[in-house]
Parts: C-alpha cells; structure tokens; sequence
C-alpha cells in the first residue's frame, strides 16, 4: 500500500520558519516526482513546490519562490519542504503528493497519483 505520511506543521508566527517533511512507503522512491501543494480557508488547492526523480530539478510558485525550498533523500524515501520567512498568507493545510509517471513534476495537482493526509501550517500576523 502506498502511504505518504507528512508531519513538521504547527503555529509560527510571520517571518518565522517550519519544515515539513513527507515519508513515502509502498513505492519506489526513486523513481517518483514529489509536489506540495496547499489549501487556504475558503480557497481552491494551490500548487506550492515539485522536484524530480533525482532531485535536480525543482520549480516554485511566485508566492513562494525564493522563501520556500523542496528537498528530497531518495536513500530515507522523504521530501521537505523548508519554509522560511513565512507570511499570514501562507496559512492552510499542506498536503504531499507523488507522481509516478513524471520524472521532472507537475504543477498541476490532478497529474499526481498518491496524497498525504495533510499538515496545518497557521502563521500569525
């Protein structure tokens, strides 16, 4: 069975940092593309973050873009997603996914095959 299990999520407040990490079983890693994407109150699921297969390809949404950073260890099976400077904005329920027919990733979110479960991240003004 695949399963994503993602965890790092909490209460920070604007201009502080969390890392989020996403466990991935049942799949071979290695052979996967990984994306974050988010979900605000009242707002549809955005895309945040994707990485390739080895880790050398990485591509951002302008919101975060030079703020936040994904990251993968293939040998763990775990994707991160480092968020610095955070903002009220980035407010929502973080999910991981994997697509396992991408080998670079997608930023549209119906390309990806497995989901997390979700973390909140709240960032008070």
């Amino acid at each position: 069975q695949v399963q994503l299990v993602e965890s790092g999520g909490g209460l920070v407040q604007a201009g502080g940092s969390l890392r989020l990490s996403c466990a991935a079983s049942g799949l071979t890693f290695s052979r996967v593309s990984m994306g974050w994407f988010r979900q605000a109150p009242e707002k549809e699921r955005e895309f945040v973050a994707t990485i390739g297969w080895s880790g050398s390809t990485t591509v951002y949404a302008d919101s975060v873009k030079g703020r936040f950073t994904i990251s993968r260890d293939n040998a763990k099976g775990t994707v991160y997603l480092q968020m610095n400077s955070l903002k009220p904005e980035d407010t929502g329920v973080y999910y991981c996914a994997a697509d396992i027919n991408s080998a670079t990733g997608e930023t549209w979110a119906r390309w990806y095959d497995f989901w997390g479960q979700g973390t909140q991240v709240t960032v008070s003004s």
